[in-house]
């Protein structure tokens, strides 16, 4: 059962690459900010994803954010996704958390159901939910 909303981080693509053509695969980076549960945070991630034969995305990734503390918060996901217009994509999938922050002990080996947004200009906004 999805729990309460855990925070919300808003960020910019920086890199994006081909990474094979046969499925189409790419690899996609980008630096973000927000909150989590309260606490500031400040992070970078890669994801890869490969187009399917029916348009869909499939995705994996991995980042980590610092605390304003400097406490790392890791994760590694898991998500399908869709193209929108102008090339916007939308994902929902899990994330698997640890963290070793002591302004952040409900994340360590948590999960977290997401929703990632992905405007035309490569601006993200990424939601998540404590899954229980």
């Amino acid at each position: 059962m999805l729990g309460k909303q855990i925070g919300t981080i808003k960020g910019k693509q920086t890199v994006r690459r081909v990474l094979s053509v046969n499925p189409p695969t790419t690899e996609i980076s980008f630096q973000d900010s927000g909150e989590i549960l309260g606490v500031h945070v400040i992070g970078m991630a890669t994801y890869t994803a490969v187009v399917r034969p029916d348009g869909s995305l499939i995705g994996s990734g991995q980042g980590f954010s610092l605390t304003d503390k400097g406490d790392p918060v890791t994760w590694t996901g898991h998500g399908l996704g869709k193209f929108g217009p102008g090339g916007s994509a939308s994902y929902r999938g899990m994330l698997f958390l640890s963290t070793t922050s002591t302004e952040l002990p409900t994340l360590n080996n948590a999960c977290a159901a997401f929703e990632y947004e992905v405007d035309p200009s490569g601006n993200t906004v990424s939601t998540m939910w404590e899954w229980m």
